[in-house]
Formats: C-alpha cells, structure tokens, sequence
C-alpha cells in the first residue's frame, strides 16, 4: 500500500487521538506541529514535525508555522498535472487535512481586550482548509470531530470518495465564512452598535414540505431556540407552525403563574392563567373555541395525561410545553400528526427581517415601563391585576392591538386593523362572556377618546395604554366622565 500523508492541526483536541491512531494503523504518514504534535507524542504517536518538513521554524509564537509553499503546495497540487513540479521541489502530497480554527467566536464573548482577542484571529488554519478544499477532487479535509468516524469508516472501505470529499469542501467554505463573519461583525461592532456591513450565518438549515403557502418553497435555519426545535413526535414542522410557536412561546414567557397560550395565524385567540396549566388551557380554549380548532397551544407547565386526553379531544397544529410525562406521551401518539415540542431555552438575538433588496435588523435593549394613574380614580385590585394581563397580551398581538381581559383570561382580541376604534369593536364581538367590569389595554397612545369610549359602553371599566399622544388630555378627561381608572406605561408595543 502507497504511503499517504495527513497533516493533523487542530485546536479543538477531541477525537484527535484516536484518529491519529487509527490513520497510522492504515498506513498514513502524520504531519503535525504545535499543541497537535504535542498531544500526539504524549499519546505515543509518530510524526512528523511541520518545521522539518518545510524546513523552515515555527516562529512569531506559532503566528507561522504552516505558511509554506511546502504545505500549500502539498494541498493545492493537482494529481497528473502538477506532479513534475512537486516532485522537484519536495513536495510531499497531502492526502487527508484535518483542522480546526482557533476559537474566535468563543472568545469573543469573553471580556478580552482587542491586543488579546486578535491573536485568536487564526491565519494559517483558514489557509490550509481552504486551499484543500479548493482541491477536493485530490484532498479530503475536515474541520468538524463529528466527522472523524465516517472518514475513518470510508478510508477503511476502500477511500474516500470524490462526493464525500466534495462535501466536506462545502463544510469548510461554510466555516471560513461564519469565522470571517464573526471577525468582520465584532470588529465593525467596536464603532457602531450596527455596523455598516453585517455579515450573517445560520447553520443546520432544513427544509420545509413549503412555506406559508403550498406554492412556496421554505427552509429553517438554527440550531437553538425556536429554530433548532424538533417534534419529539407528530409530523415535522411547517413554516406556519414555527411562526406560531414562536409567537406564542413569546408571550407564554410574559408569565409565571400556570399559563396557556392559544395562537392562530401569528395571534393569541387564547391565553388565560390557572391553578394548573389544564384548568389554564381550557379557560383560554373557551374564549375562542372557533379559532382554537387547529391551533398552537404553549403551556409552562408539565403535561400530564389529563391534560394530553383533553387536548386530544380537539385538532391541535402543536403542543409545547417545558415537559411531558411518559403517560401524556402514550396518549398523545394516538394524535399522529400532531406536533410534541418540547419548550426551548430563550435564545437573546437581534430580530432580522427581510425587505425587498435587503433586511432590517431590530434590537431591543433591557427597558423599564413606568406605569402611572393618570386618571382621579386608581385601579382596583382585581383591575390592576387585568390591566397586567391584558398588557401582556398586547404586547404580543399584531398592531393596531385591542385587548380585553380579567384577572385570569383574555375576554376578547381585536387584532391588526388599520384602525383602533375597528380593533376595540373586533374585540368586543368575539368576547367569550360579559365585559362588565373588564380592563382594556391598547398597544399605542389614542389618539382620541372613541376608543375608551367604545370600551365604556362595552363594560370596561380600566385602560391602560402609553400615553403621549397630543390628545392625551381629551382621553384622560373622558376616562374621568366615565370614571374609568387609566395608566400610562410610557412604552409602545407596535407590532407588524
């Protein structure tokens, strides 16, 4: 068997070992330098220093070590072709790379001023990777440990093959593009909190069956939070369902009590608290039922098998919740379509939405509403705790948002209409029950005083809303007529 040559140099020392163990039991020559060689010749492994080979010493504390055209020319050789050349100048082909860079996304998180952060800027590693891969007809390159067992599997059968090699290539322009990035980003960020060129990545990208609409095509892109969620059972997930869920774990997230969030086409129809999480779906259930048929329901409590028989007895899109027991999960596989999701940690992130010709990039810093009676009269007790509950709901509603509610549910949501006063009257003719007594909560300032009014005559009898509008005192002298108690929160909450 011909000798082949690997050159090992890998940050990230898992699995390096062993790989370098069993590439000499098949044969191959190993090449190494630094740390990498460092952990082989402990482990008892024979290599090759880089620094022998090229001639030429490690140097600028390991800042060059593999820029050589001994190396390069190594990995940038083409087979037939450039073999006359290589051959006079001593250049040994490098069959099999396997690197990792150093970890500058990592460090970057840590308090490290800009003189110790570059140096985790690595120079040679992208090199390498990417002159192997530019060359992955005649070189195999990996830059991820998972992949070490099926390259191994593959040398062991017989090679690796010109697909495989193509598409660990691919892996590694996809890793030179997220670390340059990186790079890019922080160093732009150290200027401006929005850098004029912004540079973004997201892995694990899957497709969906199609997006809002069959006619459309769609994909998901994460690996944390909403994005990197899978169904522990049930179909995979759609387009809308992902919208949904993350509509409705935004809100679920507003509480701590026992709470359910019912969500249909990006909006709660539902949401109500309870002494559990089932007495807490069905309150808020039952303020829509219509709209709840082939919904998204989040709770943040455990799923018992109360809870999965009921929620079994009607068409559930998806069920997520922080947990659910081995007896809900027996129950709920007879529902095979429906969606288990188990609730996934938050994941802080800038909100990036695409326009026509490019995106807009939204931040939301840590903030504190300033709640203030504006009114004569306070808020009650059980008002307050409405108001608090309607505002939740508000928050997460489309815009222009009515909300009315008690102490324990939403009582009717009027949502995404061009007008306010059409929002408050949506609300009040979806209402689940009586309004007498309710409190009200409007995601931005009214601007006149119709839509306290409306609210009025429906029973409400507590708004809260931002204030600041010219007009505040028309509507704050109209709450003091109808001796409705009114807060300004001082925080607007559009959503579009």
């Amino acid at each position: 068997m011909t000798m082949k040559w690997a050159l090992l140099s890998v940050w990230d020392k898992t699995g390096i070992v062993d790989l370098a163990r069993e590439l000499a039991g098949q044969k191959y020559n190993i090449m190494s330098s630094g740390g990498t060689g460092k952990a082989l010749a402990a482990a008892g492994i024979r290599y090759t220093e880089v620094s022998s080979y090229t001639g030429f010493p490690e140097m600028m504390d390991g800042r060059v070590k593999t820029l050589h055209p001994r190396v390069h020319g190594g990995l940038l050789g083409r087979r037939q072709i450039d073999d006359a050349v290589m051959a006079k100048h001593g250049i040994n082909r490098i069959d099999l790379l396997v690197v990792n860079l150093y970890p500058f996304e990592a460090m970057s998180q840590k308090d490290l001023d800009l003189e110790n952060l570059i140096e985790f800027i690595d120079i040679g590693g992208p090199a390498m990777i990417r002159a192997a891969a530019k060359n992955y007809r005649d070189v195999a390159v990996v830059v991820d440990p998972a992949d070490y067992p099926a390259v191994l599997a593959a040398i062991k059968s017989g090679g690796i093959s010109e697909e495989q090699r193509l598409g660990l290539a691919k892996k590694v322009f996809a890793r030179t593009a997220a670390y340059d990035a990186a790079i890019s980003n922080y160093l732009q960020r150290l200027d401006s909190p929005f850098p004029p060129t912004l540079s973004l990545q997201y892995t694990h990208g899957r497709p969906l069956r199609y997006g809002e609409n069959p006619h459309q095509m769609a994909a998901v892109y994460g690996t944390s939070g909403i994005a990197g969620a899978e169904p522990l059972q049930g179909k995979q997930m759609s387009y809308n369902n992902y919208l949904d869920v993350n509509a409705g774990v935004a809100l679920l997230r507003e509480f701590d009590d026992a709470a359910a969030v019912i969500v249909k086409h990006n909006n709660p129809c539902g949401v109500a608290t309870g002494t559990d999480v089932l007495d807490a779906y069905l309150t808020a259930r039952d303020v829509d039922p219509v709209s709840a048929y082939g919904s998204v329901v989040s709770v943040n409590r455990e799923v018992t098998k109360a809870f999965a028989e009921e929620i079994c007895g009607t068409f559930v899109e998806v069920i997520v919740a922080p947990k659910f027991s081995a007896d809900a999960l027996k129950v709920m596989k007879k529902k095979e379509n429906m969606r288990v999701l188990l609730l996934p940690d938050r994941c802080e992130a800038d909100e990036v939405r695409a326009i026509d010709g490019g995106i807009l990039v939204q931040r939301t810093p840590a903030y504190q509403e300033h709640w203030q009676v504006i009114t004569d009269r306070d808020p009650t007790a059980d008002e307050m705790m409405a108001l608090q509950l309607a505002w939740k709901v508000c928050k997460h509603t489309k815009s222009n948002t009515i909300i009315f509610a008690d102490q324990k549910r939403t009582l009717g949501i009027g949502a995404g209409q061009m007008s306010r006063v059409d929002s408050a009257k949506i609300a009040i003719s979806k209402a689940c029950g009586s309004l007498k007594g309710s409190a009200v909560a409007s995601d931005a300032f009214l601007p006149f005083p119709d839509t306290l009014e409306v609210a009025a005559e429906a029973g409400a009898t507590a708004l809260v809303q931002p204030g600041g509008s010219i007009r505040d005192k028309e509507v704050i002298d109209a709450a003091n007529r109808l001796h409705m108690a009114m807060v300004f929160t001082g925080v607007r909450y559009f959503r579009h």
